[in-house]
């Protein structure tokens, strides 16, 4: 492997662990905080990208913006869609069993599958990048690299930064990470913890969505897309530690770099070695690598 080569791969490793730690700080915070195994999570990432493919010709008919336009009306949407899911439906589940969540949050995949199917289709649908960002930078003399791909890392670091500050730096934070850690304590200091859990689950809902709508150009948007994104971050938030999201972020950059670099060296034994890392960790450390804050 030549020095271009393990760059590419180094930045394949980089934009996809970012993009998953994306969807998984969403999917750790739920858990974490409200107790909730939500299997429909990765359902939300498979929205995003239908969002990015559907709502484009919408919005550039209505107000004549493009890729952009796209995602700031998909992120207005999506904060209303986990809104209405949280007081719909998942405001019942706090104090149910664990067996009941993975039951309701299961009809939920199967609902949005119908749904999206009917809306949609069941055909591989591709979306183009902003014209500005479908080019390529050199890496050495025969290699290049997508501006969009690089476009994509720097987005999810300046959203992980700023999810830092939030929970470090705010108010909101101190009570996101108060919640985490002892949620009756917080509700008898007079926080509405009500409406924390729904600030909590729109914003883990807005962050899967983003994900997919930035994702649908790299990947393009197919059925069951959401499935496959919600066994990988289960594994990142077993890794880095259920509501840790400094946790969720070292555990989506390696498994980034695990899977990118297995692909090339051990291709055969590419679909396994990613499980084979998350049981070596959770016998070293089975709490995983971070505790929640």
């Amino acid at each position: 492997m030549d020095l271009a080569t393990f760059l590419v791969q180094c930045l394949n490793a980089l934009q996809y662990g970012l993009l998953l730690f994306l969807v998984a700080s969403g999917l750790t915070l739920i858990f974490g905080i409200m107790g909730v195994i939500n299997l429909a999570h990765g359902s939300f990432y498979m929205i995003g990208a239908y969002m990015a493919f559907a709502l484009a010709p919408f919005v550039a008919q209505a107000v004549g913006g493009g890729f952009f336009a796209t995602l700031l009306v998909g992120l207005v949407l999506a904060v209303a869609l986990g809104y209405v899911l949280e007081w719909g439906f998942f405001s019942f589940l706090y104090e149910r069993e664990h067996l009941q969540q993975v039951l309701m949050t299961y009809g939920l995949i199967l609902v949005f599958e119908e749904l999206r199917s009917i809306l949609v289709g069941d055909d591989v649908h591709g979306v183009q990048p902003p014209a500005w960002l479908a080019g390529s930078v050199p890496l050495g003399d025969l290699m290049t690299y997508p501006v969009y791909r690089l476009f994509v890392s720097a987005v999810c670091i300046a959203l992980a930064a700023g999810m830092y500050f939030v929970l470090t730096r705010t108010r909101l934070g101190m009570m996101i990470r108060a919640g985490a850690t002892n949620r009756e304590m917080v509700q008898s200091l007079g926080i509405d913890i009500q409406f924390l859990y729904r600030v909590v689950f729109a914003a883990g809902v807005a962050l899967a969505v983003f994900a997919g709508m930035i994702a649908a150009p790299i990947s393009s948007v197919y059925p069951g897309m959401g499935n496959q994104v919600l066994i990988v971050c289960f594994v990142v938030v077993v890794i880095g530690g259920i509501g840790s999201v400094r946790g969720a972020l070292f555990a989506a950059l390696l498994i980034g770099l695990v899977d990118t670099f297995g692909k090339v060296v051990f291709p055969q034994a590419a679909g396994v070695l990613v499980y084979v890392m998350m049981a070596l960790i959770l016998l070293w450390k089975p709490d995983g690598l971070f505790r929640a804050g």
